[in-house]
C-alpha cells in the first residue's frame, strides 16, 4: 500500500485535469501538504478551497507562470516557506499549442521550451538545492508525453520541448542519486482532460462529441484517464518504488516502435 503520511508535494499545473488528479491521488494516499500551481489565480485558489473542504488536508495556490524561471524557483521556496522541506515536485504544467515543421515560429518554440523545459527544469533545480542543503531524500515526477518518439507533425515543438525535458529526467537522476533524490517521468498518451477538450475545440474545429468519436477508435475504448495515471505517479513519488530512478514509463495503448499487423 502505498503511504504519502510524510509527503509534502508541489504539483506545477496542479489547478485541473492530471495535475489535480494526481494531488487528489497523494492526497487519498495520505498526504496532508499540498502546493497546486499554475498561471488562473480564480481557478487555482477554488481548486484549493475545494480539496481542502472535501479531504481536510493543507492544501495551498500559489500562483506561477513555468514560463518565467523566477516563477518557477519561486514556487518552490514559497512552498518551502509555508509548509517545510518539500519531498515531492510533479511537473505537469505545459502548453500544447500546434505547429510543424513548417509553420512553427521562433516565437512558438521558445514558448514550448520555456514551459515545458526550461520552468521545470529551474522548479527541479530548486526543489533538489534544497533537498542537498536539508540532507532529506526527495522525489520527482516529469510529466512527459508519448510524443517523445516522433509525435504528430503538428506538434513539432511540442514533441521536441518534451523529449528535452526527457533528458533532463534521465540527467538529473543520475546527478541526484548519491543524494536520495529519485526522478523519474511518465509518458502520457492521449487524454481526456479539461485542457484537452479545449485543445480539440480551439485548433481542431471539435464538436461536443469529439471524445465519443475518438474514444470509439481507441482499443481500449477509452482515452487515458488522468486517474489512472495519477495511481502511477503516486506511487513513483512514494517510498513503495524504492531506488526506482531515471525512468520514463509509456503509458498508452498504442505501443511506440509498433507496425500494423
Amino acid at each position: 500500500m502505498v503511504d504519502h503520511s510524510r509527503t509534502t508535494a508541489v504539483i506545477s499545473g496542479g489547478t485541473q485535469g492530471l495535475g489535480l488528479a494526481i494531488a487528489q491521488a497523494l492526497i487519498a494516499d495520505g498526504c496532508q501538504k499540498v502546493v497546486l500551481s499554475g498561471r488562473r489565480v480564480t481557478e487555482g485558489e477554488a481548486a484549493a478551497d475545494l480539496l481542502r473542504k472535501t479531504t481536510g488536508a493543507e492544501v495551498r495556490f500559489i500562483p506561477c507562470d513555468m514560463a518565467k524561471v523566477e516563477d518557477a524557483i519561486a514556487l518552490i521556496d514559497r512552498a518551502a516557506n509555508r509548509f517545510g522541506p518539500i519531498t515531492a515536485l510533479v511537473n505537469s504544467a505545459a502548453t500544447t499549442e500546434r505547429g510543424s515543421i513548417l509553420t512553427t515560429t521562433p516565437e512558438d518554440f521558445d514558448k514550448h521550451i520555456a514551459i515545458n523545459t526550461r520552468g521545470p527544469f529551474f522548479a527541479l533545480q530548486r526543489f533538489s538545492q534544497l533537498a542537498v542543503d536539508g540532507g532529506y531524500a526527495a522525489t520527482a515526477v516529469n510529466i512527459l508525453s508519448m510524443v517523445i518518439h516522433c509525435g504528430q507533425s503538428f506538434l513539432a515543438p511540442y514533441s521536441a520541448s518534451k523529449a528535452a525535458l526527457g533528458n533532463v529526467t534521465k540527467n538529473a537522476a543520475q546527478a541526484l542519486r548519491g543524494h536520495k533524490i529519485r526522478v523519474n517521468g511518465i509518458n502520457c498518451g492521449w487524454m481526456d482532460t479539461p485542457g484537452e477538450d479545449d485543445t480539440q475545440r480551439r485548433f481542431h474545429g471539435a464538436g461536443d462529441d469529439w471524445l465519443a468519436l475518438a474514444e470509439a477508435r481507441q482499443p481500449f475504448g477509452m482515452l487515458v484517464k488522468p486517474a489512472h495515471v495519477a495511481g502511477l505517479a503516486s506511487y513513483m513519488l512514494s517510498p513503495e518504488s524504492g531506488v526506482m530512478t531515471g525512468t520514463l514509463v509509456d503509458f498508452d495503448q498504442n505501443v511506440a516502435g509498433a507496425y500494423p499487423e
